[in-house]
């Protein structure tokens, strides 16, 4: 049986996979794969959405979001997991594929965009 048209032997190990349209669920499969050897914490960022610093105000506990000014090292290393998961969501993916990502501000945004896309919504199955 020959290899569907996008897994061709000799598959980069340091690039991730790239989706062609076709396979989506294989494609899905070796992604995953392919980011929990990358970084764990990365998948973390796919399934629960980006980190986001936050700070209390005032007397009562009230919380907002910090200024980007306001970050401290650890925090800033927390929010470049969506940006590193996002990047490789979107090399991972054909320019055709990209009008359907492209207003997604999270790494989480872009894989539920993706699944909606050639899975449907879960209600549908």
């Amino acid at each position: 049986m020959a290899a569907p048209p996008n897994f061709e032997e000799g598959q980069s190990t340091y690039r991730p996979p790239r989706f062609n349209g076709q396979y989506y669920g294989l494609w899905k499969i070796r992604m995953h794969d392919f980011i929990m050897v990358e970084d764990s914490k990365l998948w973390d960022v796919i399934c629960d959405g980006p980190f986001v610093p936050m700070k209390t105000i005032g007397e009562s506990p009230v919380t907002v979001p910090k200024t980007r000014k306001e970050y401290n090292n650890a925090e800033r290393k927390a929010i470049e997991k969506n940006f590193r998961a996002k990047k490789i969501l979107v090399c991972g993916i054909r320019p055709d594929e990209y009008n359907g990502i492209s207003a997604c501000q999270s790494a989480k945004e872009i894989w539920e965009a993706l699944q909606t896309a050639h899975e449907g919504i879960t209600q549908v199955k």
